[in-house]
């Protein structure tokens, strides 16, 4: 088939040429949209959390959906430890974290702080307060986690009941965030000691939280693998760090 006309001044088209180009311009555009396609590949964040989350969760996650919104999120909730060991190894591409300051082979970078509630049932004493103090509550049981499963909740509260030269009774140690308000509930005298974002999520009227006085807080942090603390990791503690309002439980 012919496709041009040449003469020794100019070169032209045929019919049969001007229908070639046409479908040879579809074809390339074709090709070109195949490889932009290609290269957009879903990116798989795979987010390390607990309980008591949710709201920072997904404030977090729409922010860094405004930044890049091509990756799926996968959450997967484990006691700290188990958290930071699926970090060594690959298994996830960062955690978030309350009251870690350091650990080794990891990068820890501080994100936000919450501040602690004192968590009572509604028949207690104290019930009703705006504000108690850990000496008006060193007299009933604590419950708090055992310390092999939320080493930095356990340390921040037995410290500042330390310093403060208190020691009260323990009672058992707490288990899920939904076993605890029940079992504070049904005892009038025990208690318990939880960050601002697991309060926001207690939904039950049988538990009263109250400020803690003076004021008590735990530090939350963003946790990645070294070779990852860089932008990515920096966006990330921006998208998780407080609101500049602050939700009051």
């Amino acid at each position: 088939m012919r496709l041009l006309d040449r003469s020794p001044r100019r070169v032209r088209l045929t019919a049969a040429g001007r229908r070639v180009l046409d479908a040879a311009r579809s074809t390339l555009a074709a090709a070109g949209q195949v490889q932009i396609a290609a290269q957009q590949v879903m990116t798989t964040v795979r987010i390390g959390t607990a309980a008591g989350m949710t709201a920072r969760l997904e404030r977090g996650i729409d922010a860094l959906r405004a930044r890049a919104p091509e990756f799926d999120v996968v959450l997967v909730d484990l006691p700290v430890e188990a958290r930071l060991n699926a970090l060594r190894q690959g298994e996830l591409d960062l955690a978030l974290t309350r009251g870690v300051r350091a650990v080794p082979g990891l990068t820890v970078l501080p994100a936000w702080n919450e501040r602690l509630y004192a968590v009572v049932s509604r028949h207690h004493p104290a019930a009703d307060r705006a504000g108690v103090g850990l000496a008006e509550l060193a007299g009933d049981t604590l419950r708090v986690p055992a310390r092999k499963h939320d080493p930095p909740l356990h340390d921040a509260v037995i410290s500042a009941l330390s310093d403060a030269g208190l020691s009260p009774r323990a009672g058992r140690p707490t288990g899920t965030l939904q076993d605890t308000i029940v079992e504070v509930g049904s005892e009038p005298r025990s208690w318990t000691v939880l960050p601002a974002d697991q309060v926001a999520e207690i939904r039950s009227t049988r538990v009263r939280s109250i400020p803690l006085e003076p004021a008590l807080t735990i530090a939350g942090s963003v946790v990645v693998a070294p070779g990852n603390a860089g932008s990515a990791a920096e966006c990330a503690v921006g998208a998780f760090r407080d609101q500049v309002v602050q939700h009051r439980p």
